[in-house]
């Protein structure tokens, strides 16, 4: 009876163990759905947004829009998302790349959008422009590479080498780690506008351009604001 008694014993407590298990499964998995959840709605809305200060825009009569020929103001602009980057060589890119339409005109391995900033107060105005990294993902901003046209005056951004801490060949160094550019606009006129091309690629000839970064993501944000803060960090 002794030997029943503790096999009785020991398979209730294979029923507990099993038991506790079971729910330890469970909780992970509703852990993981809700972490999938919300990385869901973090990179919803794609890689690249371009944000208007509202409190600015009311005070100085600075707008945002897409397109000149359906002019709407917004403090809000979306560039579409691409599925898949591969690295490319920026000569490829269009040479008329800043100049080949309106709002999104994405390529092969790159985005490209496209719009406008105005004044339409009746003062000359002064204001910032920054690009914001929000996120990176297998440390992709290694080789990644930012044109920005300002109306026809052209500059590529791009993270320092991480081997000798100077600037990638025929590139502005990042501002800081928290933003790709700081830059001011100086005097534009009453009722006149400036047009941004803001184009996003992986440089293959960078050297840190390497399998490693494979499925990596960068997020973006390029905000109008009136004046500079300095919070490099």
């Amino acid at each position: 009876m002794a030997d029943v008694k503790v096999t009785a014993q020991s398979l209730e407590k294979r029923k507990k163990r099993l038991k506790i298990a079971k729910i330890v499964v469970f909780v992970l998995f509703v852990i993981l759905l809700l972490t999938f959840f919300v990385l869901s709605i973090i990179y919803k809305g794609g890689r690249f947004t371009v944000t208007l200060d509202p409190n600015f825009n009311n005070k100085s009569g600075i707008v945002l829009y897409e397109t000149k020929e359906d002019i709407n103001y917004k403090n809000k602009l979306y560039a579409k998302e691409i599925e898949y980057m591969d690295n490319i060589s920026g000569e490829w890119l269009p040479d008329n790349i800043n100049h080949e339409k309106d709002g999104p005109h994405n390529g092969e391995n790159y985005i490209a959008y496209s719009f406008y900033v105005g004044n339409t107060s009746d003062a000359t105005i002064n204001y910032w422009y920054r690009i914001k990294i929000l996120d990176v993902i297998k440390n992709v901003d290694e080789a990644i590479r930012i044109m920005v046209f300002e109306n026809d005056d052209k500059t590529i951004y791009a993270k320092k080498n991480e081997l000798t801490k100077k600037a990638e060949p025929g590139t502005t160094s990042f501002y800081s780690k928290k933003y790709a550019l700081y830059k001011q606009r100086k005097h534009l006129k009453a009722g006149k506008s400036d047009r941004f091309t803001v184009v996003i690629y992986l440089e293959g000839d960078d050297p840190e351009c390497v399998d490693a970064i494979i499925g990596g993501e960068i997020k973006l944000k390029m905000e109008i604001v009136e004046e500079h803060i300095d919070d490099k960090d």
